[in-house]
């Protein structure tokens, strides 16, 4: 079984406990095991970085250093987690006055920063790790028929990597493909949610969001699959107020990839926190099941 430190981020103790659970369980059933770091911290979310990068950097680092001693590199589910500590390891390796500066503080806490653990996203974990052919090998109940709108968000294609095509991503459709679903072709699944603008500007955000689901919907999608719990919360917590605002009639289910997958494992819907959701996804996942 292959082991990494998981860090979670603030948002999956509360909003996002569906995607916590599913995550755990969908993990678990992919031979993938997920050792919670203890005593993490916040990362600074998008905010604290725009505010005081060296306190924001030494937030990270701090959960960095903690994977450190677990020996084990770290996976989050969370897209802006995920950017943030990628980029602080990133900043961290390549500056060394910035790290000792980071390395005194951490040293209040008996942490230090080396460096010597990857930061993961849970998305590339499955899609590059455990890899489309195992998972493909495990679908019991493959969710044939369903059209899904990959959405991946602007987050999760930040970290620029060698090979990567972060302006034509197709690690999404690819997951999805490997489940039975059918991923739909949907224009804007890298644009930007409007994420935190959605409390500080609220008519931007729901302008945002709109056009992401009016595109999704546009494309005959059935539900959309997100990979970071704000953006699951701008789509779906959002519609009916975009449809006030807009004078539409959305009601897309948003769900979480973990959750997507573990249904086609055959995992309990219940056990993946499907359920909870302000939009049901009920209908359409029966026609599955059915």
């Amino acid at each position: 079984m292959r082991a990494y430190s998981y860090y979670p981020g603030c948002s999956l103790e509360r909003m996002a406990a569906s995607y916590h659970r599913s995550a755990m369980e969908t993990a678990r059933a992919l031979g993938v095991e997920l050792r919670e770091l203890e005593d993490w911290n916040c990362c600074g979310a998008t905010a604290y970085f725009h505010i005081d990068e060296l306190l924001a950097t030494t937030l990270s680092a701090r959960n960095l250093a903690l994977a450190e001693q677990q020996g084990l590199d770290v996976v989050t589910p969370c897209s802006g987690c995920y950017k943030n500590m990628y980029f602080a390891r990133e900043h961290l390796r390549q500056d060394p006055d910035l790290a000792e500066h980071v390395n005194t503080a951490l040293a209040e806490d008996g942490l230090q920063f080396r460096g010597t653990v990857h930061v993961r996203h849970l998305l590339e974990v499955l899609v590059q790790e455990v890899g489309l052919t195992e998972i493909r090998r495990r679908v019991t109940r493959p969710l044939a028929g369903l059209r899904v709108a990959p959405y991946y968000g602007c987050q999760i294609l930040r970290p620029h990597k060698p090979g990567a095509r972060e302006e034509a991503p197709r690690f999404f459709e690819d997951l999805l493909t490997a489940i039975g679903a059918t991923p739909v072709e949907f224009p804007l699944r890298d644009r930007c949610c409007g994420g935190s603008l959605i409390v500080t500007h609220r008519p931007a955000a729901l302008s945002m969001v709109y056009a992401l689901l009016q595109d999704a919907a546009d494309h005959d999608a059935e539900v959309v699959a997100t990979a970071c719990p704000l953006c699951q919360v701008n789509l779906e917590c959002y519609q009916r107020q975009v449809n006030r605002t807009f004078g539409t009639g959305f009601r897309l289910p948003v769900l979480y990839f973990t959750q997507l997958v573990g249904l086609a494992l055959g995992i309990p819907p219940q056990r993946l926190g499907v359920g909870t959701e302000l939009v049901s996804p009920a209908p359409v996942l029966a026609k599955v099941a059915g």
